[in-house]
């Protein structure tokens, strides 16, 4: 499925993550990752991202993940969001 419009959920707050998710031409899927705590959990990060767009059926989409130590449940809930908000008409 395509990202029909770019969105955005979370914050920029501590202990928060901010995705944004735009739509691309081409059917690919672009992962962006920024994290203050990369090091430890950059590859769980990815890891879920990933995981969660796939779930979602997104095929052509970027989806920039900016966390500020975000716990996992916070990760998935913005990810959800994101992800539902982009692919509604």
């Amino acid at each position: 499925m395509k990202a029909q419009k770019s969105v955005t959920a979370g914050s920029l707050e501590s202990s928060d993550v901010l995705i944004t998710i735009t739509p691309l031409a081409e059917t690919r899927v672009e992962y962006v990752i920024d994290s203050i705590v990369i090091k430890q959990f950059g590859a769980r990060i990815r890891k879920v991202t990933e995981e969660m767009a796939v779930a979602a059926n997104i095929s052509a989409a970027r989806i920039h993940v900016q966390d500020r130590g975000a716990l996992e449940c916070t990760l998935r809930a913005r990810l959800e969001t994101a992800l539902e908000r982009s692919v509604a008409c």
